[in-house]
């Protein structure tokens, strides 16, 4: 995607924010080719990528999953948790071993919602990637099945 790099939690949040997610994160680790989640499914966890690369998909209905973009370390695994109805807005696959953070999202909204400060650097954070994954789609969409020329605002 030529659309500039998110911000990784390690740059978007204040060290004491940081330093306090940081305590509930567990190691995990994916195969190559496992499904993190579906899209409509529960979103009740995200990831930050310590090594390896993870595919965001959206479902084309009688297409095959369009890929959106491809997620490298220190990006965020899902943004879905943190926004209510808590269900996946994408799909998400590894597309080479991948270990990572986990961190269950009730108890990090919990955490936001005790702390205001932090909620609000989160949520901060989590809008930004969100604003970047949208117009990810977007341009994608548009590069996979707009006729040529179909860009323009006309």
């Amino acid at each position: 995607m030529n659309a500039p790099p998110t911000l990784g939690m390690l740059q978007a949040l204040p060290s004491e924010h940081r330093q306090r997610l940081m305590r509930f994160a567990r190691e995990v680790s994916f195969p190559q080719g496992t499904r993190l989640f579906e899209e409509g499914g529960r979103a009740d966890r995200f990831w930050i990528i310590r090594t390896g690369s993870v595919d965001l998909d959206m479902h084309v209905p009688g297409r095959r999953a369009a890929v959106i973009e491809t997620l490298r370390p220190n990006e965020l695994i899902g943004w879905s948790w943190l926004f209510a109805p808590h269900v996946w807005h994408l799909g998400a696959e590894a597309t080479s071993p991948v270990r990572a953070y986990e961190f269950d999202a009730t108890t990090i909204r919990s955490m936001c919602q005790d702390d205001p400060a932090l909620g609000a650097s989160v949520a901060q954070w989590v809008g930004g990637v969100l604003a970047h994954r949208l117009r990810s789609a977007r341009t994608r969409l548009l590069d996979l099945y707009a006729p040529y020329g179909s860009g323009s605002l006309l």
